[in-house]
């Protein structure tokens, strides 16, 4: 049973937004806070602060707010980020590269352990000090290696192949940038889905329903 199974999923979306805000606000030297000042600076309303706080426990105090780093803390502890999943990377392309390279795994929860490509001219490359392992060799490394999660940065039409092996192998959680539905095929996983194409398109809705509400071509 998971702890937190009444918990809404858009409430569940909005604690990294929190965690973020609140790191930034430590930055700034900020000890204390009001929901009503961070309402004002993450432009939500009060009682939706308040609400989505409440869903994990009380932890302002009336007439003095939040304490901004215990709360930090705290949303930190919720989101599992003082956890240290182990997490291997399929597909050492530009993309892979790039989250493989720029994401703060540690700081998120994770440890980078294993890079994987078909390619033979990336195998044996170094990415972030870790060698890019043949694909071939995902069964081996992963009876060497436990993972917790797979990071799939491969194409759609190569993902169900790989998440079949990756299945057998015991991988029950993906942070997938393939567009392949995992969830369609298997009951018993977890996955987050990035679909950054799906998120440009969504901006261009946005731009375009300001200008014709506004007149604008």
């Amino acid at each position: 049973m998971h702890k937190y199974q009444n918990i809404s999923s858009q409430v569940i979306k909005r604690l990294p937004r929190y965690y973020r805000f609140l790191g930034e606000l430590l930055d700034r030297g900020f000890t204390r806070i009001s929901s009503r000042e961070l309402s004002t600076k993450m432009g939500l309303t009060a009682s939706q602060i308040r609400q989505d706080l409440n869903c994990f426990g009380g932890f302002g105090q009336q007439g003095y707010g939040y304490a901004v780093k215990s709360l930090y803390n705290e949303i930190g502890h919720i989101l599992g980020l003082d956890h240290s999943y182990s997490a291997i990377l399929i597909g050492a392309g530009n993309l892979g590269k790039a989250v493989a390279v720029h994401m703060s795994f540690e700081k998120r929860g994770f440890k980078l352990i294993g890079i994987f490509d078909n390619d033979k001219q990336k195998i044996g490359t170094m990415i972030r000090d870790i060698p890019v392992t043949d694909l071939d060799d995902l069964e081996l490394f992963c009876k060497e290696n436990k993972a917790d999660a797979a990071i799939l940065c491969i194409p759609k039409e190569a993902a169900p192949e790989i998440v079949e092996r990756l299945h057998d192998l015991g991988v029950r959680n993906y942070w997938n940038f393939s567009h392949f539905d995992i969830s369609m095929y298997y009951d018993d996983i977890v996955v987050e889905n990035v679909h950054l194409n799906d998120s440009l398109m969504i901006l261009c809705y946005r731009i375009s329903d300001t200008s014709e509400a506004t007149g604008e071509e």
